[in-house]
């Protein structure tokens, strides 16, 4: 949570903030934008090079093709529309962690423009609804180098650059400033995030630097919005470098509350960059932007224009996905899921995946889905496991779900072979022909071990037929501590009601 800055409902909501945010999105290539390098994150410093990334003279770009097709799905999986021909840029500006002294990246012909992602958000009557989010350009570029910097605490600190990064291939996502709570930004990202991942163009690992977030935050007095509308935004600051979604949603709420105070107080907000500290829950400044950059963008002369042509696009695009949303609405009609357990099996495309294929051999989908959802994942989260380190295999969750929907093994049952299965880490069908726990089902031997609690507990009858009919479940437990937890659970409640009945 952000640090309070201790302002009353009634002065915050006297203001408007208008947020858009800029996402930086590295793309999962065998090799860099421009040249052969491994595109791998980590390696020992300055070993991922090549005359091309470190801009030695005489070397020349040769654009990734598989660079341009990711870019390109990326682009249609958030609604964009795909620009036949984009060109690249120069975009110069002198840093330590860029050799070259420039950026190659795209200016004002981006591959793809217009696009749009769906939120859920609030009215202004606090109503739940659905926000269309515009989503201005989709452009590639190539990522600079790190810094890295070994403390400042004496005379001898120093910093270091790292270039295994340098020409790693990029696309950015620009947002409408059409946000306007740190809680859409949120859902915003989340959304953007999950759709990445389905098209698979990127791992989107934020602590590996593989998905980056700045927002741009600004606000206004609603007085001035509701007269004015966009033409009057307030000046904004940008916040860089936020690590997760979490912080990023603090940071904007930070944010808000400051420029809010800062104009309170009769001061004026300051167009600059801020960073995000997250151990003290607020921003600092980073550096002025009082004045925008001039980075004398031109033509990129040593690349050709990239021209995607339809056929081109076809092509790409036969290898989209079905996009999260779509998923989750044939989930639910075609296996008659609910809406929130369609909505948890497809936030992640292999638990989708893992999901339908069990589905396919299964007697119940929806048992499948229960027992997935309730019980291997919750293992899965005990031993920080991801899915495919589960000791259950896709065979063994059909073989749990048909025994349990059959009725011949409990809930019980299948909680204890289960956690046998991650305990031992071995696969549910061997867990289960070792242990062949037996479920009874059988009227006569249910009633007898029913017969036996009701005369060793006569107080508990005198309540049941004293009108407390939940006493009920007392004999129902007493009997399945008998039964070893082996009589058929709904079976016995059925006989128990009718025993003490009569």
């Amino acid at each position: 949570m952000s640090a309070a800055l201790a302002l009353s409902p009634e002065v915050l909501a006297k203001y408007q903030p208008v947020i858009g945010l800029e996402v930086h999105v590295q793309l999962l290539t065998k090799t860099k934008a421009f040249c052969g390098c491994k595109n791998e994150y980590g390696g020992e410093p300055n070993t991922h090079v090549c005359p091309v990334c470190l801009g030695l003279p005489g070397a020349l770009p040769v654009l990734n093709k598989q660079a341009v097709e990711y870019a390109v799905l990326a682009a249609k999986a958030i609604g964009c529309e795909i620009r036949e021909t984009s060109i690249f840029s120069r975009k110069n500006y002198f840093y330590p962690d860029s050799p070259k002294g420039y950026q190659i990246s795209q200016f004002d012909k981006p591959i793809a423009e217009n696009g749009e992602l769906i939120v859920p958000g609030f009215d202004a009557a606090g109503n739940a609804i659905s926000k269309r989010i515009g989503i201005t350009r989709l452009h590639m570029e190539e990522d600079a180098g790190k810094s890295l910097h070994d403390g400042f605490a004496d005379s001898a600190s120093r910093t270091y650059i790292d270039l295994n990064r340098c020409g790693t291939p990029l696309v950015e996502i620009v947002s409408e400033p059409d946000l306007r709570t740190a809680d859409e930004v949120f859902e915003y990202l989340t959304k953007l995030k999950e759709i990445l991942l389905y098209t698979g163009v990127s791992d989107c690992n934020m602590e590996e630097g593989s998905l980056r977030c700045d927002a741009n935050v600004s606000v206004m007095l609603k007085s001035d919005w509701e007269a004015r509308g966009t033409a009057a935004y307030g000046t904004k600051a940008e916040v860089k470098n936020v690590n997760s979604f979490r912080y990023i949603r603090a940071a904007v709420e930070y944010e808000i509350e400051r420029q809010i105070g800062v104009i309170e107080d009769g001061g004026r907000v300051v167009q600059e960059s801020r960073l995000w500290n997250n151990a003290e829950g607020r921003t600092y400044s980073m550096r002025s932007k009082e004045q925008a950059h001039d980075y004398r963008y031109f033509p990129e002369p040593d690349l050709p224009a990239l021209v995607v042509g339809a056929e081109w696009q076809k092509n790409i695009l036969s290898a989209m996905p079905e996009l999260p949303e779509a998923r989750r609405a044939r989930l639910a009609s075609e296996y008659g899921l609910s809406t929130q357990d369609a909505a948890t099996l497809t936030t992640d495309r292999e638990l989708g995946d893992f999901f339908q294929q069990a589905a396919a051999l299964a007697k119940s989908p929806k048992r499948v889905a229960a027992i997935l959802l309730s019980e291997i994942t919750m293992r899965l989260r005990g031993g920080e496991l991801v899915l495919g380190q589960s000791p259950v295999s896709l065979n063994g969750l059909v073989l749990a779900a048909d025994l349990a929907e059959a009725g011949e093994i409990s809930s019980k049952q299948l909680k204890q072979l289960l956690d046998s299965c991650f305990t031992e880490s071995k696969d549910f069908a061997f867990i289960y022909d070792r242990d062949k726990p037996q479920q009874i089902s059988d009227t006569s031997a249910i009633e007898a071990m029913i017969d036996e609690v009701i005369a060793a507990n006569p107080a508990q009858v005198a309540q049941f037929k004293g009108g407390k009919r939940t006493v009920s479940a007392f004999f129902v437990g007493q009997v399945m501590k008998l039964s070893k937890g082996q009589a058929n659970p709904a079976l016995l409640n059925e006989l128990v009601v009718k025993k003490l009945d009569a």
